[in-house]
């Protein structure tokens, strides 16, 4: 039993100095930094409404669509990275598969740019 917990003590001590440096790194912010937010940051950014209103407001759905959009294609390029990398390993099927998967994705996205989910107005 020891030999094992021997085997998860680097991952222990990693724990520890990532817990420990964001705490350091925290309250450093809290010490070092200027607490006194100006007009620029307090003006409205992604959402499109004052940042210190009544959070019951309702505000437009296509601010959702378009971070859910965001989100989908950001795991396809997570799915990309170990896909190339096993590349030479997983041969024509891996290739055709992921070809596939873009090929759906792909007819996704230019179905939501058709519908004009990406607009702005």
């Amino acid at each position: 039993m020891n030999e094992l917990l021997r085997e998860y003590l680097p991952v222990l001590i990693f724990l520890v100095v990532a817990a420990g440096l964001s705490g350091i790194m925290v309250i450093a912010s809290l010490i070092l930094a200027r607490q006194k937010p100006d007009s620029e940051k307090l003006s409205p950014y992604e959402c499109g409404f004052e940042a210190f209103d009544d959070a019951r407001r309702q505000f437009d759905v296509r601010f959702y669509l378009v971070s859910i959009l965001f989100i989908i294609f950001d795991l396809e390029v997570a799915f990309l990275f170990p896909w190339a990398v096993s590349l030479s390993e997983i041969g024509m099927f891996g290739f055709w598969s992921m070809m596939i998967f873009l090929g759906v994705l792909t007819i996704g996205f230019i179905y939501e740019w058709k519908k004009g989910a990406l607009e702005w107005e």
